[in-house]
């Protein structure tokens, strides 16, 4: 059995993040690291791996991104993934959705007939949580997404989907594409002995061109999607103070939130 859990290696939230010249997010010129939303779909996808003791199978870690991209990767093999693949070209700089699906489907079939291909819920930069129904697209693969709660028997997968209203309980069968919510579990920490072990796991590195893909179908210049233009977040400003001296305190605090349409 093959598993494929794809990871994205994203800007460092408490870092200072900036955009590029061309309204495209930098991920070279500052600290990133494993997007923690993708965190949870290596932990299912190794679960779904333990949970079939004796079963034949491997986990692969799939990243496409700059070259620090390839801590994403690293990241996934001290979790415990098998091997790891890094898709890294300067065409692929500025893709949207659409390309980097492409992208991704390709590597997919790569890296050889697939069982399972695992996603995050969303990346924690762009937080558009499309990309999985594309890539399910582009493979021919039925979909389960949005995941709480997985489990696996023999060629079935069953899932649980948390809405506002109801928990629905999907099944699917194997081959599909999977993408799992932060509900799902919490993700481990890599072990001494798990980050030792992965210095010595394979990890490829491929070009869009190893992957068939024309330069053209990819980046800035091929994305039906584009930011128009930034702002830096204004910065805190001071908040007011409510006092109770003369008791008009409770008075001044309705007035206050009624004004800013809180009540």
């Amino acid at each position: 059995m093959n598993i494929v859990v794809c990871v994205k290696y994203v800007p460092d939230a408490t870092a200072d993040r900036q955009f590029k010249s061309d309204n495209t997010v930098d991920r070279v010129g500052v600290d990133g690291l494993l997007s923690e939303l993708d965190e949870y779909a290596v932990e299912q996808a190794l679960q779904v791996k333990e949970k079939r003791d004796g079963e034949e199978i491997t986990v692969t870690a799939l990243s496409v991104g700059p070259e620090k991209a390839v801590d994403a990767v690293r990241k996934a093999l001290q979790m415990g993934a098998d091997k790891g693949v890094h898709v890294l070209d300067d065409a692929i700089a500025g893709s949207d959705a659409a390309a980097t699906s492409l992208v991704i489907a390709k590597a997919v079939e790569k890296v050889g007939p697939v069982d399972l291909v695992v996603f995050g819920m969303a990346s924690t930069d762009a937080g558009m949580g499309v990309v999985p129904a594309m890539v399910a697209e582009r493979l021919g693969l039925p979909q389960v997404t949005l995941a709480s709660v997985v489990e696996t028997q023999g060629n079935q997968v069953r899932i649980k989907r948390d809405g506002d209203a109801a928990t629905e309980v999907i099944g699917g069968t194997l081959p599909l594409v999977l993408s799992v919510t932060d509900q799902s579990g919490e993700a481990r920490y890599p072990s001494f002995k798990g980050i030792m072990a992965a210095k010595k796991k394979p990890l490829e590195t491929f070009s869009v061109a190893d992957l068939g893909i024309d330069a053209g179908q990819v980046g800035l210049a091929a994305a039906w999607t584009q930011v128009e233009a930034t702002a830096a977040r204004p910065p805190r400003t001071a908040g007011e103070i409510v006092k109770d001296e003369d008791g008009s305190g409770a008075t001044a605090l309705v007035e206050f939130l009624a004004s800013k349409k809180f009540i």
